[in-house]
């Protein structure tokens, strides 16, 4: 499906991109079911999200997401790292320690990071309805900005938000300070939702 799309769009500015990659460092060969990274990547595909909190729950540690990283930024893959916690590790005041461990678990000083965008997702906020103060946003997003610059050098990271992104909440989004963007996941199903949050943004 991924190369039928490409090769579509191929004189557009569509890009696409894959849910997941496989932990296997082949390009081809004995790994039934498995999609690896170079598959994705001849595909046509310039995008991978890594670190879903749904593939975290279905076995992904951090050694395997940090694994599933450099597959891809081997393959000149550009890799959307998702990281967030739980609504109890948030009651806990953990937030940010569970930020900090997530990215210190699986993201490599040997990675190029032109080639990284960070996506916070609070587990507890995707397909909730249920999305962060502008606070507590604010406070989240400083951090992994200051955290990233100084830890791994990175002039300007690219951070984006995603939980329950939709149409009447994109301009309360807007106001975030170090936000690049949005990782859209429900609300982009539907065309005229999606449609929405960009007209939204904008006006």
């Amino acid at each position: 499906m991924l190369t039928y799309f490409s090769k579509k769009n191929v004189n557009s500015n569509i890009q696409f991109g894959a849910q997941n990659i496989s932990n296997t460092s082949l390009s081809f060969g004995a790994a039934t079911g498995s999609i690896s990274a170079s598959m994705v990547k001849t595909s046509g595909a310039e995008y991978v999200i890594l670190g879903h909190s749904e593939s975290r729950s279905s076995g992904d540690s951090l050694l395997i997401i940090k694994n599933k990283i450099l597959h891809a930024d081997k393959t000149k893959l550009k890799i959307i790292f998702c990281m967030g916690e739980t609504l109890s590790q948030k009651k806990r005041s953990q937030s940010l320690a569970v930020l900090k461990k997530q990215i210190i678990g699986s993201v490599t000083k040997k990675i190029n990071f032109n080639n990284i965008i960070f996506a916070y997702e609070p587990v507890w906020s995707i397909g909730t309805g249920l999305v962060p103060s502008p606070e507590y946003l604010e406070k989240t997003f400083l951090f992994l900005n200051s955290y990233l610059k100084n830890n791994f050098k990175i002039k300007s990271p690219k951070i984006l938000y995603g939980g329950s992104v939709n149409p009447a909440n994109i301009k309360g989004l807007r106001s975030i300070k170090a936000c690049s963007g949005y990782l859209v996941g429900g609300a982009s199903l539907k065309a005229k939702n999606f449609i929405e949050i960009i007209k939204n943004y904008y006006n």
